[in-house]
């Protein structure tokens, strides 16, 4: 009997994907809310909580991608062509932000345009991935095993409604990373901040929750059908708790508490999209079997992908343990 790798390839992508949403996505609101810093001085100690480990987030959306092709070809050549726009948006978004974070130390006298530029990076590459879930969750045109759509067809208010939806989501990790890592004045703006971001999140949770499950019959009734509600139920109860445990974390004395909640609305939120989805990969056409490659292509990739995972985690963790801490230097 052939071992059935799909269940461990989507566990990988799924963890892959989730990983690159946190730990880049707080270094996103940190760098949205870089654009509002008031001085230089709140701003080079707003860098400096991040600089120590934000190149190294996105090797996640690299492992993600790559497994995307390699477990799921069929998923991959019906998704890439999908969201070539936003994704290719988003690339040059980050490679943009990149080029600012490292010129505005070595460009003195441009330095308030790297500055510039490295906010509007983080806003339009955080928004182009909002884009991106947009469009997946609302699915794609397909002929066959092609994408049938058009370049713009990701373009949709709902997908617009995601992506300011991720850019609120993405503030609020951030302010919870600065009042995790700063103090005084910057961590308690950091608090307002974080508020604000909360209630945007919250109402997006709210529309995408009603807004989904009224376009699609099966996502209803995956969610509303008889003992589906009540297995389901504590899923968005969670994220009330949750959020409600946010605000009021951002409102006290709590450092790591604001974080760390943060961290549970984004799982449940994640939870709740892999609820609606599955056991589709490319919605509405293809289930995560079907899409899959060969069983022995995946195993090979999978020796690989085993030897390579330990690494990447213990580095990660590595780089976060050795600049735990606050960070108080401005320089």
């Amino acid at each position: 009997m052939t071992l059935d790798l799909v269940p461990i390839w989507t566990l990988i992508l799924g963890t892959s994907i989730f990983l690159y949403v946190l730990l880049d996505g707080f270094d996103l609101g940190v760098g949205m809310l870089f654009g509002l810093a008031p001085d230089t001085l709140t701003r080079n100690l707003m860098m400096n909580t991040i600089s120590p480990v934000w190149d190294g987030n996105e090797t996640w959306l690299i492992l993600g991608v790559l497994g995307l092709l390699s477990a799921f070809p069929l998923a991959f050549v019906i998704i890439l062509p999908a969201v070539y726009f936003p994704m290719v948006t988003m690339v040059l978004a980050l490679a943009f932000r990149g080029v600012a974070f490292e010129f505005r130390y070595r460009d003195s006298e441009r330095k308030s345009f790297w500055d510039h530029g490295f906010a509007i990076g983080s806003l339009i590459a955080t928004f182009a991935q909002g884009v991106v879930l947009g469009a997946f969750i609302q699915g794609f045109e397909v002929e066959g095993r092609h994408f049938a759509g058009g370049s713009f067809d990701c373009l949709t208010p709902f997908s617009v409604l995601t992506g300011l939806a991720l850019v609120a989501g993405y503030i609020l990790l951030g302010a919870g990373w600065l009042v995790l890592k700063t103090e005084g004045e910057l961590q308690a703006r950091a608090r307002r901040q974080g508020r604000c971001a909360l209630v945007g999140v919250v109402a997006a949770i709210a529309a995408v929750s009603l807004w989904t499950p009224a376009e699609d019959p099966a996502i209803a009734h995956r969610w509303f059908d008889d003992i589906h509600l009540l297995l389901l139920s504590p899923v968005p109860i969670a994220t009330a708790a949750a959020a409600w445990t946010v605000w009021r974390r951002l409102g006290s004395d709590s450092e790591a508490g604001p974080f760390l909640g943060t961290i549970a609305v984004f799982v449940l939120s994640y939870l709740g999209v892999a609820i609606s989805m599955w056991p589709m990969i490319v919605p509405r056409h293809y289930t995560l079997w079907e899409a899959a490659s060969s069983p022995s292509t995946q195993a090979f990739l999978l020796i690989g992908t085993l030897f390579q995972l330990p690494v990447i985690l213990g580095y990660s963790a590595w780089s976060y343990w050795v600049f735990r801490g606050k960070v108080r230097s401005a320089k």
